[in-house]
């Protein structure tokens, strides 16, 4: 493994998308557990798109026109359903020590949903792996899987980071109405704002 992929990987992490924003959103509303958790529902969403580049089907979602574009526009609605529950569901980033379980497993399901519908991340894989992959590698699949696993370790570590950064600032916000309305509405504009991001691009 070479620290060209390490250094990507992380450049590529740390820029600020739709899973880091889900996971400071988890950490800042149910504090650092959440923002774990969400952290590791991106970081199980980066499967889909792992096997699909190993096994070639990031190929011809790459070819298809129709896939590409169907797995396009259901993110850019997932992500303005988000933008408008945020805005809606107060609860969504209000502070709630008492989450249930049901909570917790609704912050996977929507984190996992997140990096699962990004048509981007497949043929971002698909593009990046193979560069790191020596010519003539006799385990090329295997190679390429454990680049795969280091790169969701990386998505894991960083998210979390991101997710616990923002409990930690949980305190300074809890007594005061008027940014909790704020962040609402930064997080919601921050959602739309990668819906059209997501709608403009191509392959």
């Amino acid at each position: 493994m070479s620290i060209a992929f390490l250094l990507t990987t992380l450049v590529v992490v740390a820029t600020p998308g739709t899973g880091a924003v889900y996971s400071i959103a988890a950490g800042l509303s149910r504090g650092a557990k959440a923002g774990i958790i969400a952290a590791f529902g991106c970081t199980l969403g980066v499967i889909p798109h792992m096997i699909a580049a190993v096994t070639g089907l990031a190929a011809i979602l790459n070819a298809s026109a129709i896939a590409f574009q169907t797995i396009k526009w259901l993110g850019v609605a997932y992500l303005l359903f988000l933008a408008w529950q945020t805005l809606r569901d107060t609860s969504a980033i209000q502070i709630d020590d008492h989450s249930g379980p049901m909570s917790f497993w609704r912050v996977i399901r929507s984190a996992v949903l997140i990096n699962l519908l990004n048509p981007k991340l497949t043929i971002f894989f698909f593009a990046f792996l193979p560069q790191f992959v020596p010519a003539g590698e006799a385990n090329e699949t295997w190679h390429m899987i454990g680049l795969s696993v280091v790169f969701m370790a990386v998505t894991f570590v960083v998210f979390a980071l991101y997710g616990v950064f923002a409990a930690t600032m949980r305190n300074q916000v809890i007594s005061r109405p008027r940014v909790m309305t704020r962040l609402r509405r930064t997080f919601a504009a921050t959602y739309v704002l990668l819906a059209g991001r997501l709608a403009i691009e191509s392959r």
